[in-house]
């Protein structure tokens, strides 16, 4: 963190932390798309994409609404969630592994955002940030969701984690 003598001061630095990791995952959700061997999946990334796109555009709103200029700190805990998931994509695994591998890695993602976007309201609040708290709160409250998708997809929408166990211990019979 930048020297950072209040909470004002790391409130803005967390922000322009969570700015860099929305836009370094605007890349990377088009390529865990595209990995996804169902269809559910595939939209789902693709939804969050979008939404993604929007909540960029809240945290512009919130610089704005504290007037700051929009810009991002380069946010190494997305950088490396997001290097294992690429890593994820080369193991060549099969299709229903991969599928539960996918929403493993990307769950990660959403907890980081969850923690992130949490701490981001509550100092908002605390500062009487009331404009940058409502945007963020947005926020919050759609990783949370793409959270609970994610889960539904695994457990029962798909049953990718079941289908996964059971090619696995099919192999393993062999």
């Amino acid at each position: 963190m930048a020297q950072a003598n209040t909470l004002h001061d790391a409130f803005i630095d967390e922000l322009r932390d969570v700015y860099n990791a929305e836009h370094q995952l605007v890349k990377a959700l088009p390529k865990m798309a595209k990995a996804a061997s169902t269809r559910e999946l595939r939209a789902a990334f693709n939804a969050h994409l979008k939404e993604t796109k929007g909540q960029i555009k809240r945290l512009e709103e919130a610089f704005e609404s504290l007037e700051e200029r929009p810009r991002g700190k380069h946010c190494e805990g997305m950088a490396g969630i997001i290097k294992e998931g690429e890593s994820v994509m080369k193991d060549g695994f099969e299709r229903q592994a991969m599928d539960a591998a996918l929403i493993a890695s990307a769950q990660r993602v959403e907890h980081y955002e969850l923690a992130a976007y949490g701490s981001l309201v509550a100092w908002a609040k605390a500062m009487g940030h009331t404009k940058a708290a409502r945007l963020l709160q947005q926020n919050l409250n759609e990783e949370g969701k793409a959270d609970k998708k994610l889960t539904s997809l695994a457990t029962r929408g798909v049953n990718i984690n079941r289908r996964a166990a059971e090619i696995a211990h099919d192999d393993e019979d062999e």
